[in-house]
């Protein structure tokens, strides 16, 4: 095979790797709705700037009124499945806590059109939160950018370069950046073309980017996937005067630490001390 060839299958290798869309199997093709977990919804078609067409869920407080007095909470998810996938974090936001809850499948995930790319989803991520920002309701409330793994990445990305839309941000075993070489079997003689990795996401650099906002570091000490030392990095790197705080669960993995005992009591007691809601 020639060096060509071999670039060539790094680069198509690094996108399944990164971007697993269709893991667990038909996750292209079947998303579960919210009204399977008794969630009301809308479901809308939105139009990014490079005229992708991506899906997503609405989830608003029935009564306006109330709805406006509530945060809202956009949600970006990991590296594999879709937003049907993470319902069962949603309802907990929409009927426990109460929040508006926002669910965005990324371009070439579920039944958004395109192929992801760390480009394409910075697009994607600007552009529910553009409409977030002008809907009649959601413009009056307090934004909370809440992502896991990769979306973690997402959510980092977006709030650094529009930290004055939002009132937080809640992350969950992400990274400093992004961890191809460390996905490649050390035997594989691709690991010596790693250099060519041209997914980034550097939230080491755009963390230290956001200034006054409060963070919220959800951590899992037993992720077998992210070292935990990703997220200490994080931590420590971020300068916000607005606030930051770290919580680690003892049993969490990458994929369970939204399953622990004390998770969403945290995140409501983070959101109550750091955002000024109107209660009335």
């Amino acid at each position: 095979m020639t060096i060509s060839g071999v670039a060539l299958l790094y680069n198509i290798l690094q996108r399944e790797l990164l971007y697993p869309s269709n893991w667990p199997m038909g996750s292209r093709k079947f998303v579960s709705k919210p009204s399977e977990y008794g969630i009301p919804y809308s479901e809308i078609k939105l139009f990014t700037k490079d005229n992708v067409r991506l899906r997503a869920f609405v989830c608003k407080q029935p009564i306006d009124r109330e709805a406006k007095k509530r945060p809202t909470i956009i949600m970006f998810h990991g590296n594999g499945g879709n937003m049907g996938h993470r319902l069962p974090i949603a309802r907990i936001f929409y009927l426990e806590l109460n929040y508006n809850v926002i669910l965005l499948s990324y371009r070439g995930y579920g039944r958004s059109e395109g192929t992801p790319a760390e480009k394409g989803l910075r697009i994607d991520a600007q552009t529910v939160l553009d409409y977030v920002s002008k809907h009649e309701i959601f413009k009056e409330t307090k934004i909370i950018i809440y992502g896991q793994s990769l979306g973690g990445a997402v959510a980092i990305d977006l709030v650094s370069k529009n930290e004055s839309k939002v009132s937080a941000l809640i992350i969950e075993n992400t990274f400093l950046s992004i961890l191809i070489p460390h996905l490649i079997p050390k035997f594989s003689f691709l690991r010596y073309f790693s250099f060519l990795c041209w997914q980034n996401w550097c939230s080491e650099n755009s963390i230290q980017k956001i200034k006054f906002i409060p963070i919220l570091f959800l951590s899992g000490t037993k992720d077998e996937i992210i070292p935990q030392e990703h997220m200490k990095g994080l931590f420590e790197l971020t300068k916000t005067s607005g606030g930051k705080e770290w919580l680690e669960f003892s049993n969490g993995n990458h994929n369970n630490t939204n399953s622990q005992p004390g998770y969403f009591q945290y995140i409501r007691k983070f959101v109550k001390q750091y955002i000024d809601l109107d209660e009335a």
